[in-house]
């Protein structure tokens, strides 16, 4: 057989510094890009060839299997004894019970591959087998798997059918190898992200960890406007907090540390907070107390708001562990201070607080919401599909058999979806049901439609700051201000003669918590500058835009040209670029050749006063904010400075606290099998999934 030089991924790339531990760092030949990992991991070679140069990567790919069928010519070529034809046969391979798999691939006799029943083995830098582990990689990060997912005897027979000339690898690799090189490099396209971006703003997230609240973790994202006005997020860290170093001051601390990592200390417009306990629990979604949905998704959440104080406020002493009277509330007051004026508070998280102070403060929806629930359950197991579809489709629907459910049930509002669609065909599945036990009275119907009614202004605002989560879309608190008076004056209006205490429950709820909003001149500001608002919601806009103009005032540019400049500084106390000066003509203008051409007058720059007029002046639309903008940044400057950093703060629950939900759900089961650094890693990873594989 003729021999075959190695076929090698770095063969299209120039390595320019190789460190210790096999790093290297190497430029594209195609496209100068800087590439930074392991020798012995090239998935990022495999995959820049992949995304960015078809042609090349489809030429390595024709390289290795010439290489392949090389080596393979050498095995057929070799004939018998008898100087005739190769000998072939159909290896008998036993699976883990010993029963033979006959039909399997046909080889030759005594041909190499050991393990693999005669089939040629791919080695570990073969760009198929790279592109199956990271498959694979990808696979554990989005669904929260642990690592040792990929020795289980299921999973590797899987493999096996699929690709028998997949090598497997040990969890050690992706644990240790593959999973952090794609930490390394989201980690540097963040930072190269932040270093251009416009404006930004923080959430902080804690959660309880899987060891029954011993230790936390602290999740630190990011929201920022790119040089385009796109608005994107990021999990800057995902760190473990320990029993002891759980307070508010530890928390702090660890954020400075992640602020100063990434290079965004004190730039940081807002940071969205919660009040710092001790400890924070694991989820607050406040469910419908007793609606429990088999099935559905809901898991443990309904416990843990069952079980809150009525009431839930931040000062309830069995909200949670850090609140115990051993001197915690102290270092937590340490901690909200050291985050000063720029915290505000998540106006998803106290909505939620809203409506689960209203459920409590009513005890005897219970009992009604308790029925509904066998009754939803029982038609759906015991009713045929087909017939069910009729009335139950969409949100809450089920989904081709019979106890099916959507998964994503998990909260008042999608509880309350499922609920309506209860009672709309209430009599239709009675009469399909036939358990006259589980039928619905006159006064629990009418305490459900009551709940159903009272709460839909609710449910609207609610999908309206976390409609298109997958898509991880930034809403941004402009919404807040305009909800809150929509709350205001449908609970005015709404009357509850079944159950008085819910209304009364909202109602104080709202007052407590989120009326401060009306007066706070951060969201007057931001509900103006947005296009779709601007003052139309106001009933004293002489009185706002006088807020309005003070609020500005703090955040704008003292002066500011016509034409503002390209990048600023976010932070008001960090020095500011001077602005970029347009591009002037290289052409001189000849004074006498060109006397005839009027001198052009010099556009003076407008006040932050002129600027506010001129904008409201114009009809509300309902474009984009960012993009109305990004177009208008020309007209309004010093609006547009402004604006830019106001939109970054968010009104809805970041992705990272969704997430530590689902792993809490995924890997209760594997405490003593994942490593905190591996859980780390992978909710690392899944929060920045679009921005490694998009």
């Amino acid at each position: 057989m003729a021999s075959v030089s190695k076929v090698s991924i770095l063969d299209y790339f120039n390595i320019v510094f190789e460190g210790e531990n096999g790093k290297i760092e190497s430029n594209c030949k195609a496209c100068g890009t800087r590439i930074q990992a392991k020798r012995s991991v090239t998935s990022n070679f495999v995959t820049h060839l992949k995304r960015k140069h078809q042609a090349m990567y489809d030429e390595f790919v024709k390289r290795k299997d010439m290489k392949r069928e090389a080596y393979s010519s050498g095995s057929l070529h070799s004939f018998n004894a008898n100087g005739g034809t190769p000998r072939y046969s159909h290896p008998a391979s036993t699976g883990g019970g010993g029963a033979p798999i006959v039909g399997g691939v046909g080889t030759l006799e005594g041909a190499g591959g050991g393990g693999g029943g005669g089939v040629s083995k791919f080695d570990r830098h073969d760009p198929r087998q790279v592109l199956i582990s990271e498959a694979i990689a990808k696979m554990m990060v989005r669904d929260l798997q642990p690592a040792y997912t990929v020795e289980n005897p299921g999973f590797r027979e899987l493999l096996q059918l699929l690709e028998p000339r997949y090598t497997p690898e040990p969890r050690q690799y992706f644990q240790n190898q593959l999973l952090p090189a794609y930490a390394y490099q989201a980690q540097l396209a963040t930072r190269q992200a932040l270093a251009s971006a416009l404006a930004l703003s923080l959430s902080l997230d804690l959660w309880s960890s899987l060891s029954g609240g011993k230790s936390g973790y602290l999740g630190v994202t990011c929201h920022f406007l790119t040089c385009e006005w796109q608005m994107r997020s990021a999990l800057l860290a995902c760190l473990p907090l320990g029993r002891t170093g759980s307070g508010g001051g530890h928390v702090l601390a660890e954020f400075e540390e992640v602020c100063h990592a990434h290079g965004v200390s004190g730039k940081a417009f807002r940071v969205v907070a919660e009040p710092f306990p001790a400890l924070t629990p694991p989820a607050r979604t406040s469910c419908l107390p007793g609606f429990n949905i088999a099935g559905g998704g809901i898991g443990g959440l309904e416990q843990e708001a069952d079980d809150a104080a009525p009431g839930g406020g931040d000062d309830d002493p069995g909200e949670s562990g850090g609140r115990n009277g051993h001197g915690e509330g102290r270092e937590d007051g340490e901690g909200e201070q050291g985050l000063g004026a720029s915290r505000v508070d998540c106006f998803s998280d106290s909505l939620d607080r809203c409506v689960g102070e209203g459920l409590h403060s009513c005890p005897q929806l219970r009992s009604a919401l308790a029925k509904a629930a066998c009754f939803y359950n029982y038609i759906t197991s015991a009713v045929p599909p087909e017939k069910l579809r009729q009335v139950l489709d969409g949100p809450g629907g089920v989904s081709g058999k019979p106890g099916s459910f959507l998964p994503d049930i998990k909260d008042w509002a999608s509880q309350l979806k499922v609920l309506r669609q209860l009672l709309d065909s209430v009599e239709f599945l009675e009469e399909l049901s036939g358990r006259g036990e589980l039928a619905l009275c006159d006064e629990e119907r009418a305490q459900l439609r009551e709940l159903i009614d009272t709460l839909e202004p609710f449910t609207e605002a609610w999908d309206m700051i976390h409609w298109d989560r997958p898509t991880d879309r930034h809403v941004s608190i402009s919404l807040a201000l305009p909800c809150v008076l929509g709350l205001r004056k449908h609970l005015s209006e709404t009357s509850t003669p079944h159950c008085p205490s819910l209304l009364a429950g909202l109602a104080q709820a709202v007052e407590r918590r989120l009326a401060p909003i009306l007066e706070d001149p951060l969201y007057i500001s931001v509900t103006t500058l947005d296009p779709q608002f601007k003052l139309t919601w106001s009933s004293n806009p002489d009185w706002h835009r006088q807020v309005l103009l003070e609020e500005l005032s703090k955040h704008a540019p003292p002066s500011l040209s016509v034409h503002p400049p390209a990048a600023t500084e976010i932070h008001s106390q960090a020095p500011r670029s001077s602005p970029a000066s347009s591009p002037i003509s290289s052409l001189s203008r000849p004074c006498k050749l060109f006397s005839f051409i009027k001198q052009r007058p010099t556009m003076q720059a407008k006040s932050l006063e002129q600027e506010l007029a001129g904008y409201l002046r114009e009809e509300p639309t309902d474009e984009d904010p960012l993009h109305y903008w990004r177009r208008k940044a020309i007209d309004f400057p010093l609006l547009a400075q402004v604006a830019k950093r106001t939109f970054t703060i968010p009104a809805s629950s970041t992705v990272v606290s969704s997430i530590f939900t689902t792993a809490r759900q995924n890997l209760q089961l594997e405490r003593g099998c994942v490593l905190p650094k591996h859980l780390e890693t992978l909710i690392y990873l899944k929060a920045n999934y679009r921005l490694l594989w998009t």
